[in-house]
């Protein structure tokens, strides 16, 4: 079983796909024949660094396509008042007193730093099918977690910003 995809991410990784094998190999290869031109291989770092631009977008592409055929195709709808994929949730983190923001979308979208958290992250895992008021604890471990409240659910539906995960 591989990635759990929603029809979305499965569009983002075709075109990525399609803009690499087109756009992206055309001009490496272009590239990697420029610096061949130049004469000496053995002593050539351009031509290197060309070849090595050249197999990174190959090397991609793979990666992608591999993704794609062991892909588990997931839907992306909830109940409007519980908590689903491409949801933004406010919680309040009682053990710090502190309100953040997140929207949960797929692990292959799932960036903490831009505030997108993966359904399958143990937060993620916690409040999907939850609703605003509900006190959820959040597990680390058997030992361990901690408590969040909901404080609000906003069903957003603009993935435009988000970008499928490198590797």
């Amino acid at each position: 079983m591989g990635e759990k995809l929603t029809k979305s991410d499965v569009q983002k990784i075709q075109d990525e796909i399609e803009y690499r094998k087109l756009v992206v190999r055309k001009k490496e290869i272009e590239a990697v024949q420029e610096a061949r031109a130049q004469g000496d291989l053995s002593e050539n770092y351009e031509y290197k660094a060309a070849k090595q631009d050249k197999n990174s977008n190959e090397s991609r592409i793979r990666y992608l396509e591999r993704m794609l055929k062991n892909a588990e195709i997931i839907s992306d709808e909830s109940k409007d008042d519980e908590v689903g994929l491409n949801n933004t949730v406010e919680l309040y983190f009682e053990e710090d007193d502190e309100v953040e923001s997140y929207r949960l979308v797929t692990s292959v979208r799932g960036n903490s730093m831009e505030g997108r958290i993966s359904i399958e992250s143990p937060l993620g895992m916690a409040l999907k099918g939850h609703k605003t008021g509900d006190r959820v604890w959040v597990s680390l471990s058997p030992d361990s977690g901690y408590y969040v409240q909901i404080r609000g659910i906003d069903k957003t539906n603009d993935e435009s910003g988000d970008t499928i995960r490198k590797y």
